[in-house]
Order: structure tokens, then sequence, then C-alpha cells
């Protein structure tokens, strides 16, 4: 029998490459994005389903769900891949960009597994895999409200991976780095406009251009969806999924030293020159 994923997020940069790689690999795949457009994503008419989906709206992730179950009989795993991004100093951050990144980033991934974890729980099989950051992990200066809307995420998806063992479901992390590829931050540009105050321009110029040279490779979209992929098939316990060299080297760092240790070398990458 051929498994069955469902991907949102999938009109570009991590999401459509992670259909691509499981199309490749010979499953049933429903690729699913807000607006859906013809030739996005290419494969066999016969694996290849690409529907809308905007996981801050429940009724079109349960019309997702009925779509997909009618068509491939089951949603084997279900990657929560849709987000949006967001640079800025708190002081100037109102609340509506706060909400709004948390709409999307927390709230719609909590949404999305309300609505799989019942269709899951019937079948008696399942994975989720929820995609966060590498912000995560090691968090980096103007990104407080996005790191909060992604740390939400991973505290979840450890506690709904301890709730679920018993229905034989897996709840995992893929935990992506920066990947300049991508069009994400492009995206983000509108909602980031003034800011960052100039009180800042000193510092943020100095983060942003330690972040052009930082000290390993970039992570790239397949390596997302690779990782995308050992979270879905793995049949083991693991639950974090780093991806991108990136990621990979804040994790070991993270994990394997002390908080003064390891905060002494985010300021190395982050602190402005004159410090």
């Amino acid at each position: 029998m051929t498994n069955t994923v469902l991907i949102t997020g999938t009109s570009s940069g991590y999401g459509r490459a992670t259909a691509e790689l499981f199309l490749k690999r010979g499953w049933n795949v429903v690729a699913t994005m807000r607006t859906p457009k013809a030739g996005l994503i290419e494969g066999p008419a016969e694996r290849l389903k690409i529907i809308p989906l905007d996981i801050t709206r429940p009724e079109t992730i349960r019309t997702a769900i009925n779509a997909a179950v009618a068509a491939f009989g089951s949603i084997d795993v279900w990657i929560n891949n849709a987000g949006i991004g967001m640079a800025s100093a708190v002081e100037a951050t109102p609340d509506s960009a706060i909400r709004e990144l948390f709409e999307t980033n927390t709230f719609g991934v909590f949404n999305a597994c309300r609505e799989i974890i019942p269709q899951m729980r019937r079948q008696g099989h399942g994975v989720i895999v929820n995609v966060t950051s590498s912000v995560a992990i090691g968090v980096m200066p103007l990104v407080a409200a996005y790191a909060a809307s992604k740390f939400a995420v991973e505290g979840f998806t450890e506690s709904l991976s301890y709730e679920l063992e018993q229905f034989g479901i897996k709840a995992r992390l893929v935990e992506p780095g920066y990947a300049p590829t991508t069009s994400f931050t492009a995206n983000g540009g509108p909602r980031m406009q003034g800011l960052i105050p100039k009180d800042y321009g000193a510092f943020a110029q100095a983060a942003f251009a330690r972040m052009a040279d930082y000290p390993t490779a970039y992570c790239t979209e397949a390596e997302v969806a690779e990782a995308a992929y050992a979270a879905a098939t793995d049949e083991g316990e693991r639950l974090r999924y780093p991806a991108g060299a990136d990621t990979k080297m804040l994790a070991a760092l993270r994990w394997s030293t002390s908080e003064d240790h390891y905060r002494d070398r985010m300021r190395a990458i982050f602190a402005p020159a004159s410090e």
C-alpha cells in the first residue's frame, strides 16, 4: 500500500521541496497552500493532489482532511510546514504583528493537530511532523516574537509525543536553519517595516552582517526535505531532527556545553563590533 503525506505551506521553499521529495520516493502527496496555483508542483496525477488549506481557518483543515481521505483512503503523515517570519525590536513590535505570527506559526499548528489527531487515532497509526526553526535551539537577537512562536510549538510537540504514543501516533520536530535561497525573508518584508527603530540601527546592522558571514554553511531546502522524510519514516523514538549545518552546529553547542559558554559564543557572533 502506498503511504500518504499531507504537507502545509507547499507553494515554495521547504514545503515545495518536501512535497517533491515524497513524490520522488513514491508517496501519495496532498500538497496544500492558501491559494493553489497550477504547475507549482509536478507529479503523477494519481499520486498528487493540490488543494487549498489555511491553517488559521480550521474549516479549511477539515475540508482538506476529507478530500485527502476520499482520494487516498488515509493520511499517514501530516507535516505542519506553513509559517511566517519576522525580525523586529520588541519595543517596536505591535500587538497585531505578534498576534499575526502566533495565529500562523503557533495556533495554526495547534488547529491542524487537533483536526488530524482523531483521524489518525481511528486509523491506529500516524506521524505528525511540526516544522519549527533553529531559533528554537539557538536564539539570535531581533527575533524575540518569532522565536516565541516557535518555542511554543517545541514544547507543544514534545508533550504531544507522550500523549499520543498510546494510539500508535508519533509527534516529531524538524528544526530548519536559515536558508537564504528561500523566499521566507522576502515574504516577511512588508510586516517588518518600521519594526527596527533607528536607535537599534548599529546593533541590527552588526547582527545581520554577522548572519551574512556565519561560521558554518546555511540550510538548504533539500536538507529540510530530507529531515522531514526521516521524521516521517523513522521507526525509532527520536523527537528532534535538526536540518542544515547551521542548526546542527547550534544543537551540538547548546546541548553539550554550559549556559554561560553558550551565551558567550552567541554574543561573539551577534554583538556589535564596538563591544
